[in-house]
């Protein structure tokens, strides 16, 4: 997951930190992280569905999208969600201090927030620690890592992304960070993300841009099925490489490289999953509708005995079709195909002669397993990526708040 230093390549106009302040118990581990414009920056973002959600998805949902936004404020080993109007006050206070430091208003600093839910922030420490982190940001590679580092959680480490876009002779860069590991389902999760960009963005465009990118990439992606209250996934573009406005072939040159920016670090997600052993891509194609074969890659992708099946190397091809059948999807289950590994175990409505112990092997000997399956009722198709299922997680979330 960790990405060299020195191939981490910062889009210009952004300044960041990350620093201790006494959140997460190990002194070592970063649990504030700040990113500073500087300059008016256009941002976008897209929040969790759930309906109790956390006090800076509130704030930060009345802010978005904007042209200029200067900061992005986060803590993490808390999550201020379910803390009512003390966990809205101290969100706000949040921004303030933050936007004090940078010579903003509080109306344009962005806040998230991550960690333990119905408990409320340790104010004194925060405050010291965004007056640290404040006063020590930084334009290169190790200050933005330490920026990454301070939004983890129960994350094994940091995940990073950045990239080069070339639209029509103009050189754009691309950054991206987020956090996640475990309450993981669409619509997001116990995610965070923020990408940058020097590119110039309309608030119209990265607004269209993140919402269809979203939708790809980290509404894509599985560990527990879990919604979180503080999913946040900011788009932030400083236009400080300058030069007119994207068309909308420029704009699609951008998408496309800020779309594989997003599904590299969603996938790292699954596969960082608490315990996970195995990352699992469901394909599923051959559907009339996108939203058809969604539903289908879902259910599989949560259904806890593949998950399990998974983890023990298990070819099972029952747990899988059942749970295509279950999906609430019109097809005809005579028509419907499975391989695995693309290892054919399925077909018109029958398993078929396979070796279950080289599947097995390829199982157990890849970190990576691919199910595939078709339905030949039309042209559509979806993938999501999963993570199994193991002792491991058990035992992590019985004792994670405890």
């Amino acid at each position: 997951m960790d990405e060299p230093t020195q191939q981490i390549k910062i889009p210009a106009g952004f300044r960041f930190a990350g620093v201790h302040c006494g959140l997460k118990r190990n002194p070592n581990k970063e649990d504030i992280s700040l990113i500073v414009c500087d300059a008016p920056a256009t941002a976008a973002g897209v929040y969790t569905t759930n309906k109790v959600f956390a006090a800076p998805v509130r704030w930060d949902r009345s802010r978005t999208p904007s042209d200029k936004i200067r900061a992005v404020i986060t803590n993490s080993g808390n999550a201020n969600a379910c803390t009512g109007e003390q966990g809205e006050k101290d969100c706000a206070e949040m921004a303030a201090i933050v936007a004090e430091h940078v010579g903003a208003s509080a109306e344009d600093v962005l806040v998230m927030s991550t960690g333990i839910i119905g408990v409320h922030l340790p104010m004194e420490k925060i405050r010291a620690g965004i007056a640290n982190a404040a006063s020590q940001t930084g334009v290169e590679a190790p200050a933005f890592i330490a920026a990454a580092r301070g939004i983890l959680t129960t994350d094994n480490g940091k995940k990073t992304t950045s990239r080069t876009a070339t639209v029509d002779g103009r050189t754009f860069q691309i950054a991206g960070m987020c956090k996640g590991a475990g309450m993981i389902a669409p619509n997001m999760a116990t995610m965070l993300g923020i990408v940058l960009t020097d590119a110039p963005l309309s608030v119209e465009q990265a607004q269209s841009l993140l919402s269809s990118v979203a939708d790809e990439t980290f509404n894509c992606i599985r560990v527990d099925g879990h919604m979180s209250t503080n999913d946040t996934l900011l788009l932030l573009a400083s236009g400080a490489e300058g030069g007119p406005a994207l068309t909308d072939s420029q704009l699609a040159e951008l998408r496309s490289e800020i779309k594989d920016a997003c599904e590299e670090m969603a996938k790292l997600i699954p596969a960082d999953g608490e315990g996970a052993t195995h990352l699992i891509k469901i394909d599923v194609e051959g559907c009339a509708t996108a939203a058809d074969a969604k539903k289908i890659a879902i259910e599989v992708a949560d259904s806890p005995l593949v998950k399990t099946a998974i983890t023990g190397g298990d070819p099972n091809w029952g747990r899988i079709v059942s749970a295509v059948g279950y999906a609430g999807v019109t097809f005809d289950p005579l028509k419907l195909e499975l391989r695995l590994n693309d290892i054919l175990l399925y077909q018109e409505g029958t398993p078929v002669k396979f070796e279950a112990k080289t599947v097995s092997t390829s199982i157990k000997e890849n970190f990576e397993t691919h199910v595939q399956l078709t339905l030949f009722e039309g042209d559509a198709k979806a993938r999501v990526w999963a993570s199994d299922l193991t002792v491991d997680y058990v035992k992590f979330n019985a004792d994670y708040s405890t």
